[in-house]
């Protein structure tokens, strides 16, 4: 029969002349399996691990007991969700009622039991200034007192007709080349200027044209604009004028057009630009910001009736008013 002795530990016969590491130690009469592979490598059998006896030398005793106890490296924790987080993976942690009580929580039932928030504790948030806020108070009291409930011109039209205010994304263009197409929808209705950017050769006319689609559909949705004449109202078609002294026939009061459009400058993009002899330049690239103001035709029909009627309050020319002699002296100013 062979011996089964490693030869590590045959050619270190003498525990006086060669030092075994700690882990051989150990396991100096375990028996024990090896394999070599073809790099050379020594691996043990995971069933000769489980199979180790308990050491009988006081010295290896001491060492195992050593390893046992030996402190494991704490994990690092980088950071993490709060308990109360609502982020928190409910799969992995639990719900937090479950994890306290040990029962299922129905939460159907339990949500209409949070308490509502303190309006004593939000004060300093909501009223940071109390004694100013009645000083403000007391001041809109006197004034409807004195104006007897009777509002302004501009309160009114804000009641009456609406308009929206939409700015665009950054558009990758710049100014001198926008304000062109921003002159050119100008006064125009949005179907019109949506079919003047459709067929435009301006690069940046397709941005523009998303602009209008979106705008258009964000007044119809927040602001109730262009909705068509109520039901049982009858409308006819008419001709008025515009501020720059066009004629443009009305079909439909709340058809939206453009009243104003402007452009403003937005963030500078970089890119490089790689030149001879190895040298780099940074090129700033503008981007540019279109803003439209969209209302209803009933506004239009509004300034054009306002200012006929400014026209029609004139009074006739005369080329020799008859007027007062007023501020004359008694002696001649030569």
């Amino acid at each position: 029969m062979s011996l089964n002795l490693p030869i590590r530990r045959a050619a270190c016969s003498a525990p006086q002349t060669c030092h075994p590491p700690r882990q051989l130690v150990i396991h100096r009469l375990s028996p024990f399996s090896q394999r070599r592979t073809f790099i050379g490598r020594w691996f043990r059998d995971k069933d000769d691990e489980k199979a180790v006896p308990k050491a009988t030398n006081p010295k290896e005793r001491l060492a195992a007991s050593f390893l046992k106890e030996k402190p494991s490296k704490p994990k690092m924790n980088f950071g993490g969700l709060s308990k109360s987080s609502i982020l928190e993976d409910e799969s992995v942690v639990g719900k937090p009622d479950e994890k306290s009580s040990g029962k299922p929580v129905d939460y159907e039932k339990d949500i209409m039991k949070v308490l509502p928030r303190n309006p004593e504790s939000m004060k300093a948030a909501l009223n940071p200034n109390p004694e100013a806020r009645i000083r403000w108070q007391q001041k809109m009291a006197i004034r409807e007192v004195r104006k007897r409930g009777r509002l302004t011109k501009r309160q009114i039209l804000k009641r009456t007709e609406r308009e929206l205010s939409s700015k665009s994304h950054s558009i990758k263009t710049s100014v001198k080349k926008l304000v062109p197409l921003a002159k050119q929808i100008t006064g125009k209705t949005v179907a019109d200027a949506i079919i003047q950017m459709r067929f435009s050769v301006k690069k940046a006319a397709k941005d523009v044209k998303e602009h209008l689609e979106h705008a258009k559909n964000e007044a119809i949705v927040k602001r109730g604009m262009s909705l068509g004449v109520p039901d049982g109202d009858h409308f006819s078609p008419l001709h008025i004028q515009t501020k720059d002294k066009k004629t443009v026939r009305v079909n439909d009061p709340t058809t939206l057009f453009i009243e104003q459009a402007w452009v403003g400058r937005s963030a500078y993009g970089r890119s490089l630009d790689y030149r001879a002899r190895g040298r780099v330049n940074v090129m700033k690239n503008p981007t540019t910001t279109l803003t439209v103001v969209l209302k209803e035709e009933k506004t239009r029909m509004r300034e054009h009736e306002e200012r006929q009627q400014k026209i029609r309050n004139r009074k006739t020319w005369v080329q020799l008013p008859n007027r007062p002699i007023t501020a004359q002296r008694q002696y001649y100013s030569w």
